[in-house]
């Protein structure tokens, strides 16, 4: 009797064990998702906690929101790559209509949800009835719903209505909404998927076009209907991620199309049509969450956690493939291979391959977190997140941080928030839960990163505010340039230059930033005491110097005879001066902002005549400064001023 229940239970165990293995084998990105959670828990103690791992679920809320919407057409053979703007259009008709025009918040819910159904439905019109390829279709609503947004907030954020941004609260004070939305939202689209006769058009459509018409099915009428849903998700995946960010950002979700598309991939379905489930998206949209979350606790370079997110995916689906390829090993009629069998050889080939793909990824994560780290080492832990180092002027400030942390031995780690508000949230987030003493924020937006801020209120940890302010929320100190006054100084400089008189052309920052707001605002306010100066021209050129280049060489074309150039950064006025060519520094004055290192040899060189210079390694310094004074419990002042000042060719040499 013991030796057969001893059997029994073997047999049991044996069943199960195989059962584990038999689910991994066949699900490549299930098996990357194992491997990531327990490489990350390893790595840092503060990965595996209740608090951290309802963080990656609110961070993968968005994304796997809008991805569900995005396997609807993947696996009906298309692609949609207008979901991120279709959502920041979405949530800004919903603030604008219920604070703007005043409709009740039901109607507006309503107004938003309908914003994206009409977005998807002239997707699937162009692509139907109008024979466009669905990249390109796709791709011009990407511009639509952008430009629709910016104008509708004029490039502002507006703030949402309080009944809706209860969807990114908690319930109970630890479940977070995001999350629920997510995973009923989720749950739609598997029912969709498997249970309704248009998800099984979805399949029939992705497998073979042609074969599915002949059957006597209405295709365009059906991707009429595809495109629509996605829509739809991406309606609501723009109000869940505004909801978390209290305003509608009109340049919220840039580049999340891109994720979606990523999360469907890693989830399993083809590019090529006919595969594809939710389950599979879930996992891949909490693949992206668990790295982005797992590389910040881990003080990973902004920098390289680009790569190891590139390699992990590239990874994850090469999973998938060895996973297709290997099958289950099962023999042909259902039953197991015996060992030595063919079927036994590609079980075995794709369990090693499998082992192989594993190590890999932890290897990457591991290596990289330990060879690159972000933090500066010591004691007192940090945090500091950036609204992005794609711009020398906040390179500047990371490196001024930097210095100082090392030399009061603290452990400071720098993020990059790449001008995303929601991935900036998500980063304070990780701060908060990583149990740093305290935390630096220059916002991308300064009511955005409010929730976030107060989430770091809650927790006790001191917040110093680099740069911009945060609204909405409790800061221990404010350590900025005045950037309105910067601006006043900027408009002042350039009319003395003319002598009062000339027409000028004002390039404008990335629409909807309090930098490009408050530069812009104090130097129209500056420019006021100078009634001969004309402003012929404002046009925005995102901070980005090759857009610089272009904006400026396509208005020189209507204006020729322009005697001025107001650039609300440097990189931008170093654009213009390209464009202008010989003229610069001659018959045109450009006047800069930041000085920027390029920037003081433009004005030293004289091509440009004068920047606004903000001293960022000096702003920079005195955050962590501040911070570990804050951290220390010592008292810190409300608000330091980092000077701003006008630097022309006779004074350059005092700033390079």
């Amino acid at each position: 009797m013991a030796t057969d229940t001893l059997k029994s239970n073997t047999g049991a165990s044996g069943a199960a064990g195989r059962t584990v293995r038999r689910l991994l084998l066949e699900n490549g990105a299930l098996s990357a998702l194992v491997v990531l959670l327990v490489a990350m828990s390893l790595l840092s103690g503060d990965f595996l906690t209740t608090q951290n791992l309802l963080n990656v679920g609110v961070q993968a809320a968005v994304t796997a929101i809008l991805a569900f919407g995005v396997t609807f057409v993947i696996v009906s053979a298309g692609i949609d790559l207008s979901v991120g703007s279709v959502a920041a259009l979405s949530a800004t008709v919903l603030a604008w209509s219920a604070t703007s025009e005043g409709l009740p918040v039901w109607l507006a819910v309503v107004l938003a949800v309908a914003t994206g159904i009409a977005c998807g439905f002239v997707n699937g019109a162009l692509v139907s009835y109008g024979k466009l390829p669905p990249f390109i279709a796709t791709l011009a609503m990407l511009s639509i719903a952008r430009g629709l947004s910016l104008v509708i907030s004029q490039g502002k954020p507006i703030d949402f209505p309080d009944p809706v941004s209860a969807l990114g609260d908690t319930l109970g004070g630890w479940l977070p909404v995001p999350v629920l939305v997510m995973v009923v939202m989720g749950l739609i689209a598997a029912l969709i998927l498997a249970r309704t006769y248009i998800g099984r058009s979805m399949y029939a459509i992705g497998g073979n076009e042609e074969a599915a018409r002949l059957s006597g099915l209405r295709v365009k009428r059906q991707k009429l209907a595809i495109y629509a849903l996605s829509g739809l998700f991406a309606a609501v995946a723009g109000i869940v991620l505004a909801s978390r960010l209290t305003s509608a950002q009109p340049q919220a979700a840039q580049g999340y199309e891109l994720d979606a598309i990523a999360a469907v991939v890693i989830g399993g379905a083809s590019l090529a049509g006919g595969v594809g489930k939710a389950s599979g998206t879930l996992i891949g949209a909490l693949i992206l969450a668990v790295l982005r979350n797992g590389l910040n606790l881990l003080s990973v370079s902004a920098f390289w956690q680009q790569v190891v997110i590139g390699v992990v995916i590239a990874l994850a689906v090469l999973l998938d493939t060895v996973r297709r390829k290997a099958g289950s090993g099962a023999a042909p009629g259902g039953s197991s291979a015996a060992p030595g069998s063919p079927g036994s050889g590609r079980k075995g080939a794709g369990a090693l391959k499998f082992g192989i793909a594993a190590v890999c990824v932890a290897v990457v994560v591991g290596g990289v977190s330990y060879f690159n780290s972000g933090s500066s080492g010591g004691n007192t832990k940090v945090g500091m997140s950036l609204s992005t180092l794609n711009n020398p002027f906040f390179v500047q400030m990371k490196a001024g941080a930097q210095a100082e942390a090392r030399t009061a031995g603290v452990d400071l780690t720098v993020t990059d928030a790449q001008n995303d508000a929601s991935q900036q949230a998500n980063q304070l987030q990780n701060f908060t839960s990583s149990g740093v003493k305290s935390i630096i924020v220059n916002p991308v937006d300064s009511d955005a990163a409010g929730p976030a801020v107060r989430g770091a209120n809650k927790a006790d940890i001191p917040v110093i505010a680099a740069d911009r302010g945060v609204n909405k929320a409790r800061t221990a100190t404010l350590v900025a340039s005045d950037n309105v006054a910067g601006g006043r100084l900027a408009a002042k400089a350039l009319a003395d230059r003319l002598g009062g008189r000339g027409s000028i052309i004002v390039l404008q920052g990335t629409a909807g930033t309090s930098a490009s707001r408050e530069r812009g605002a104090g130097f129209a306010e500056g420019l006021k005491a100078y009634p001969g100066i004309k402003v012929v021209a404002r046009q925005p050129a995102d901070f980005d110097r090759t857009k610089g280049l272009d904006v400026m060489t396509n208005l020189l074309q209507s204006h020729p005879g322009i005697t001025g150039v107001f650039a609300e950064n440097d990189e931008m006025a170093l654009g213009a001066v390209r464009a202008l060519g010989s003229r610069a520094g001659t018959s045109v004055s450009v006047v800069g902002f930041d000085g920027t290192p390029d920037g003081l040899k433009a004005v030293g060189a004289g091509t440009l005549y004068a920047s606004v210079a903000q001293q960022p390694k000096e702003l920079g310094r005195i955050a962590v400064q501040n911070a570990v004074r804050a951290a220390e419990g010592k008292k810190v002042d409300s608000m330091v001023k980092v000077p701003v000042k006008v630097v022309t060719k006779s004074n350059v040499a005092d700033f390079s």
